[in-house]
């Protein structure tokens, strides 16, 4: 995966970007078809340390759009009240559906442990709740850009 080239002052270590991504609730996905304007939507997310997972209406723009074209970027960020505050990832890649759509529940041993984390993470723990209009979105990024200008304290 290609690394960071502008910004190092400011970029996150491996070790404080994964704990930024384990804490946030919340990324903003985008999508775009061929010839159409990209469509930006906010949705609940896993990270597992290496893949970034997407739980998404399967009856969605964005799950259209991912179906024609599967490049997606993902902005998770915090912060913004002052410059020195703002902390944020940014992953890039294809995104590729992993299970049975929508999900029901059938075994995915694929999904199992990140079923898990999405309980724990949302619901404080307990069970996944299949609802049948949800599917899971694997992003394995190509490339990922982080940044805390908090940094520039230093």
């Amino acid at each position: 995966m290609p690394g960071q080239r502008r910004g190092t002052r400011i970029a996150m270590t491996d070790e404080e970007r994964d704990a930024f991504l384990h804490a946030q609730p919340v990324c903003r996905v985008a999508t775009a078809r061929t010839g159409e304007h990209p469509h930006a939507s906010a949705l609940w997310f896993v990270w597992d340390g290496t893949v970034l997972w997407l739980n998404s209406l399967t009856k969605s723009r964005r799950w259209a759009d991912i179906g024609s074209n599967p490049r997606i970027g993902v902005i998770v960020d915090d912060g913004g009240f002052d410059f020195l505050s703002l902390r944020g990832v940014e992953l890039l890649g294809s995104a590729e559906v992993v299970g049975e759509v929508p999900r029901k529940g059938e075994r995915c041993d694929d999904l199992a442990d990140v079923e898990r984390r999405f309980a724990d993470k949302y619901s404080g723990g307990g069970t996944f709740r299949y609802d049948g209009r949800h599917a899971w979105l694997r992003l394995r990024p190509e490339k990922i850009v982080s940044w805390d200008f908090g940094k520039l304290r230093v």
